[in-house]
């Protein structure tokens, strides 16, 4: 939180801005003197700091690692046999597909997973619906590395559209005009009439931000940012996730996979970011899933 804070030198009065964070057990603050008044625009000064503060603090603890994960891992890609890496990348499709369409209720296993989309085995017993949506994601998804063009508003509606195209036709591609709840959260998704300017509120904050924000916070923002605005009926973990994959991949990052296991504290996080408006809870999280996952890449964290 940012506080305002006042300090007398000699016989004069100054206001300042103070951001308390805990960073290893102990309290640290950063500051930003404002003058002898307190200007009008107070709260907006306030958010800006909040954000140049939180920038610094990502910077010292954060980008460095994410830059040395990025320049192992294309080094290591380089250094690897076209075929391996080939391997590598489905490696990643099947597991990433097992785990996001999971999360949603998909009762495929990794076993079942693995053998459908690696040996064209079906399942027995399991819902046609969840193999046809198993099978939909692994196609979206080798799409996505092959698309040239960057993200935009026909891009969210077509690959959602890919994805749901073979099971929920009412509803693939197609932004909702009804409005829906979210089980077990606090968080009510947006008004449907509130979701296409809120689309496109988002879409100009990423022109305006893509080559300024580090890609690894750019990824978890489109993330949460689309999720929370919810623009379908169904499948907005599943797009959101997808899009954060293509920020990373296009900006030459380790994609990231969300585990199935890790899902309690995905969920809480980003309710926290939903709930209390406040981006750094669910970044925070992302942040260090992205250490996790990656830690293979530094040789010292």
């Amino acid at each position: 939180m940012v506080a305002i804070r006042k300090k007398t030198v000699g016989n004069h009065t100054y206001y300042y801005l103070e951001h308390s964070y805990r960073e290893g057990g102990k309290v640290h603050k950063k500051e930003k003197i404002i003058g002898k008044n307190l200007p009008y625009n107070i709260e907006k000064l306030k958010l800006e700091f909040l954000a140049e503060s939180m920038a610094e603090i990502y910077q010292e603890k954060w980008f460095d690692k994410f830059d040395k994960i990025k320049a192992e891992f294309l080094e290591q890609e380089k250094n690897t046999p076209q075929s391996a890496r080939e391997k590598e990348t489905e490696t990643f499709a099947i597991r990433f597909t097992y785990d996001t369409n999971r999360i949603e209720g998909s009762t495929l296993t990794l076993r079942d997973t693995a053998d459908l989309l690696e040996r064209g085995i079906t399942p027995s017993a399991r819902p046609l619906s969840d193999v046809k949506e198993a099978e939909a994601h692994k196609n979206a998804f080798y799409e996505m590395l092959n698309y040239k063009k960057d993200m935009s508003f026909n891009a969210v509606l077509y690959f959602h559209k890919k994805l749901f195209e073979g099971t929920k036709t009412d509803i693939a591609g197609i932004i909702r005009s009804h409005q829906v709840a979210i089980a077990g959260s606090k968080f009510m998704p947006p008004f449907p009439a509130e979701i296409y300017p809120l689309l496109m509120e988002f879409l100009s904050w990423y022109d305006k931000n893509k080559n300024t924000i580090h890609p690894v916070q750019l990824a978890a923002l489109v993330h949460l940012k689309l999720v929370t605005i919810h623009p379908f009926a169904d499948g907005n973990g599943r797009i959101s996730r997808l899009m954060m994959n293509f920020i990373l991949y296009k900006y030459g990052h380790p994609m990231l996979n969300i585990p199935y296991e890790k899902r309690t504290g995905y969920y809480n996080s980003l309710e926290r970011s939903q709930t209390k408006q406040d981006d750094n809870k669910f970044l925070q999280w992302f942040f260090k899933r992205y250490i996790a996952e990656h830690k293979r890449y530094l040789t010292e964290i």
